[in-house]
């Protein structure tokens, strides 16, 4: 029988059958997947005509389906619903993708007829995007080791797999850490927690079968947790587990993982000829160099240390008040935050969130993309890879655009976080696709499931990532959606956060959960002026965890990467009652993979300009501004990485930004 992963998918928009796929189905498809790519790639090199822009470059192009559908479905179902079985595949299946790219990489015969084409480009009739196109595979072969020789040539391909399984490990070893642990919690010990973080650790008690419930370390449950429990002893049990997730000393430990990849990348880049891994990863970034990225940084660290700094006396003094002596300390912070908004701006988060629907914030997100872009969604029914997801056809003018997936809650098989990815990119070459794109997020379950406003804004930002991989209008797939600069990608998620701060966007749909009524307008304008409330907080957990991704790959690797995270946040002056955002042994953005290493800076890189971004349609006095909108899509949402990621906001916004629209729009003044 025909591997239902490989077969023609005769199902609605051709998305993956995955009510017949079994796991079972997974390694021999990708063992045939492997070996049909091998074949493809080989009449390419091998072809005994004199090398061309099409015989080469897009020839490449437009093999690697069988291979695109299989890694296409598993990789989704490993990250947001995984099990043991699908933990061993992608044990086996990291290195052995690996060893084939790199094989790939490393074929001179192949990259002898990607320089030729490269060195004849001048005289070639090319479009923009095809001279687009050509410059990247031939960066691509250079930056992935093609012009190595002998014994470097041979470690190249060993880095490389020794990586692809480290990331794997790292991973896995933190989804144990966060699937395992959960604290039991007694019927008085929910005294002072709302509603609905009573009802999400009673959901969560039940998903573990403890006897009633419990605080996992899901953010969306600790995080009100932390806020809300007056039970200090537990607060800090409950956070030193969620500070030292894959740092426990056992077998899922990352330490020694996270230093074996760091030198592993240096060795990669010198093994390029580039003085550290930094280098060799921001050459080809909006930043380009590691000191431009530092001085953004400390740019920002001041005032927001500065802000956290004062907000910590603020604090303390709550805290001592309450008759606990001592230093402020990082399982307080929340708690205290929380009680000083209420105070400060009489905002309660337990009377929010019945506010903030999770159908409702979906709705809203939809309404905006329609407003701006003329986007409509239905609902499809059609099987997905687990109950809770769901899924709409995109349309613009009755016209098919997209296939949008959302799978929202939080669960045991999920790995923590939220992102955005394209089961299906768009392109028009060597046939015309539409995009099939996943928003995943973690948010606690509920009747009905209600957010935080962090979550609210997390779900728009995920949808604005899913905008730049649905609205995407390019020829070739390798360049589409969000295949950008790292530090470009997060401008259009980030921009699309501040929609949901738009004031009638919430007075329509931030509708009360028992009640329907829309939310008033006093709380409304509370929102509002809170939006930047804690703000030190959250930009130093932030920045902290910037500075030592930075610092790690910006010089020799660290032969012990904690003992040079606490060098870094001793330079800096780092608050001893703020954690970084990610520690080093869960620090998946960089550790997980190479997406974020050395690149985690990006999401500031972005804000700066989805600050002013967003600044153009305020000058409009209309956030839908119909011209402003179109202009996004133009030279943005719909570009994909065609050009080169400032000539794109140059064309939006007709100048570079500074970072003090940043500083304005988070509320914190220079130091």
């Amino acid at each position: 029988m025909t591997n239902p992963i490989l077969a023609d998918w005769q199902t609605p928009f051709e998305i993956a059958p995955f009510a017949d796929i079994k796991d079972d189905d997974f390694a021999p498809a990708l063992e045939q997947a492997l070996a049909a790519h091998k074949a493809e790639i080989e009449v390419i090199r091998d072809n005994a005509d004199a090398p061309t822009f099409a015989n080469t470059i897009e020839a490449e192009e437009a093999v690697g389906e069988a291979l695109n559908k299989v890694l296409s479905v598993f990789f989704t179902v490993a990250g947001a619903d995984s099990n043991p079985k699908r933990e061993e595949l992608q044990r086996a299946f990291s290195p052995l993708i690996a060893a084939h790219f790199a094989e790939i990489s490393s074929d001179k015969i192949l990259f002898n007829r990607v320089k030729a084409v490269w060195d004849q480009r001048d005289a070639l009739d090319l479009t923009p995007e095809q001279d687009r196109i050509l410059m990247l595979a031939y960066r691509n072969f250079v930056r992935s080791g093609g012009a190595l020789e002998g014994n470097d040539e041979v470690r190249m391909k060993e880095i490389k797999g020794r990586l692809a399984t480290l990331g794997t490990s790292f991973t896995q070893n933190l989804l144990a850490d966060e699937r395992d642990w959960f604290m039991e919690l007694s019927e008085d010990d929910l005294e002072g927690l709302p509603q609905f973080a009573i009802e999400a650790a009673r959901a969560a008690g039940a998903e573990k079968g403890a006897a009633g419930p419990v605080v996992t370390l899901s953010r969306s449950i600790i995080v009100p947790f932390l806020q809300f429990s007056p039970r200090r002893d537990l607060r800090e049990i409950a956070y030193h587990a969620w500070a030292a997730r894959g740092a426990n000393g056992a077998e899922t430990d990352n330490r020694a993982i996270a230093a074996e990849i760091l030198a592993l990348r240096e060795e990669r880049a010198k093994l390029l000829g580039y003085a550290n891994f930094a280098d060799y990863k921001l050459e080809t970034e909006m930043a380009k160099e590691p000191a431009k990225v530092r001085e953004l940084l400390m740019a920002v660290w001041g005032p927001a240390k500065a802000q956290a700094d004062a907000d910590a006396d603020v604090l303390t003094a709550m805290m001592q008040s309450d008759g606990v002596n001592g230093p402020l300390a990082a399982w307080d912070w929340r708690y205290y935050a929380e009680k000083r908004r209420k105070a400060e701006h009489d905002l309660d988060e337990a009377e929010l969130k019945p506010y903030l629907q999770l159908d409702r914030m979906i709705e809203a997100s939809f309404d905006c993309a329609n407003r701006l872009f003329g986007l409509e969604f239905s609902p499809l029914d059609i099987p997905l890879y687990h109950e809770d997801c769901r899924a709409w056809d995109v349309t613009r003018n009755g016209k098919h655009i997209a296939v949008f997936i959302g799978d929202y809650f939080a669960r045991g098989s999920k790995r923590s976080g939220a992102w955005c990815s394209a089961m299906r990119a768009q392109a028009k070459f060597p046939k015309v696709q539409s995009p099939i794109v996943i928003n995943v997020c973690n948010f606690a379950k509920g009747d009905p499931a209600l957010l935080s406003y962090d979550d609210a804004r997390t779900l728009f930002h995920e949808f604005g990532h899913a905008l730049h991989q649905m609205l995407s209008d390019v020829t070739y797939e390798s360049i589409s959606g969000t295949s950008v600069a790292r530090d470009f990608v997060e401008l259009p998620s980030q921009l699309y956060e501040h929609w949901l701060e738009v004031p009638e966007v919430l007075a329509k749909f931030a509708t009360h959960a028992e009640t329907g009524e829309t939310m008033p307008n006093a709380m409304l304008d509370k929102v509002l002026k809170a939006a930047n409330f804690d703000m030190g907080f959250q930009t130093v957990e932030y920045v902290a965890s910037a500075l030592v991704d930075l610092a790690f790959h910006d010089g020799d690797a660290p032969a012990d990467p904690m003992a040079k995270q606490a060098e870094v946040l001793s330079e800096i002056g780092m608050p001893d009652a703020i954690g970084m955002r990610h520690a080093t042994p869960h620090f998946a953005h960089v550790f997980a993979g190479d997406g974020y290493s050395s690149g985690y800076y990006s999401y500031m890189w972005s804000e700066v300009m989805d600050a002013d971004a967003f600044s153009a349609f305020e000058e409009t006095g209309d956030a839908f501004d119909p011209e402003r909108a179109q202009a996004l899509e133009e030279h943005i949402l719909s570009t994909g990485g065609s050009q080169d990621a400032e000539a794109l906001f140059l064309a939006f916004r007709g100048r570079l930004p500074g970072v003090e629209a940043l500083l304005k729009g988070r509320g914190l003044t220079p130091a």
